[in-house]
């Protein structure tokens, strides 16, 4: 690996996906933190909010022209959806070099960003500096989705769940643990921003109905897949391991994984694989932590990559 440090900020920093970047960071032998942008704990240490970093920085409230005149390397937008633009317009007329990571939807669906999911679209990377990091939800179903994409025979429908952590720091009743207790809140049950990026990303028709839980991180993916000729079980996974086996952060499982298994890790894992009598429906469960391989492990994967170091540098890899 080169010696040389890059600089990286991120804007909106106070959120979840934020503080699981600064772990990230703090530790990555190649990336320094510059500035961390965040309006409700503008002059606070970074220090003080996150136990993995050690330094004098304080958080800011920087807009779109100040943060551009950081001319850091590297930013990271981790703001809500709809937020992005300014920051990008004033980033590429201050700075058309630096390397911008949206993690929003806002530019999921535009082809001149290149869409962050290494695992499908690792070979589609022409050097682009912007890059638009996938939804977590959109994450799980692409990776379950894909191995059988080929054979499918109608839509795939997906259910999924989710922690609270999910719904941002925004109060909401999607975020409220006291509506959530003994609940499942369903949400979003057509037209899911995650439904029309899966569905845009692998080129189908993808149906998804979201639901929030009561725990804060994780979620999972119970996929049914309609196939156009009947497979056997070991077909199926025999289909999977194809795909994934080289992956360090997508493990395929014999079981059907469970949600509380996957908190705090950085990759994915999708199994069960249940196939039907006849052979012509199939399945697939995925869960993911929402904060890592949904958002910020993803990111760093996509950094990485854009910098020129390994792609697993600083995320700490299953064994």
């Amino acid at each position: 690996m080169n010696a040389h440090i890059s600089t990286i900020g991120i804007v909106g920093a106070r959120g979840h996906t934020g503080a699981e970047l600064i772990r990230l960071i703090a530790a990555h032998p190649a990336l320094a933190l510059a500035f961390v942008s965040s309006r409700e704990l503008d002059g606070q240490r970074v220090s003080e909010h996150s136990d993995a970093y050690a330094g004098e920085l304080r958080y800011e409230s920087l807009d779109p022209a100040a943060v551009a005149a950081k001319r850091a390397d590297v930013v990271i937008l981790a703001l809500p959806n709809g937020k992005a633009a300014p920051y990008v317009e004033a980033i590429e007329q201050a700075a058309p070099d630096t390397l911008i990571v949206d993690l929003s939807a806002d530019y999921r669906f535009d082809p001149a960003w290149y869409y962050g999911l290494p695992e499908l679209t690792r070979g589609d990377w022409r050097g682009e500096r912007h890059i638009s990091n996938p939804g977590c939800y959109a994450t799980a179903m692409e990776l379950s989705i894909a191995p059988l994409k080929d054979l499918l025979a109608a839509p795939p429908v997906c259910f999924g769940v989710s922690g609270y952590s999910g719904a941002g720091t925004t109060p909401s009743d999607k975020n409220d643990p006291e509506k959530l207790r003994d609940n499942l809140m369903p949400y979003a049950l057509t037209g899911h921003v995650h439904e029309k990026e899966a569905s845009f990303r692998l080129g189908i028709p993808v149906e998804f109905m979201p639901h929030v839980a009561p725990h804060f991180r994780g979620l999972t993916v119970t996929t049914n897949l309609y196939l156009a000729r009947p497979l056997k079980r070991e077909d199926v996974l025999q289909r999977f391991h194809a795909a994934y086996d080289s992956e360090k952060l997508v493990s395929v499982t014999d079981e059907a994984p469970w949600v509380s298994r996957i908190a705090h890790r950085h990759h994915a894992e999708v199994g069960g694989f249940a196939v039907s009598a006849d052979g012509k429906r199939v399945v697939v469960v995925a869960t993911l932590d929402n904060l890592l391989k949904g958002a910020a492990t993803q990111a760093m994967q996509n950094i990485n990559r854009a910098l020129g170091v390994d792609e697993y540098t600083t995320i700490p890899v299953p064994l």
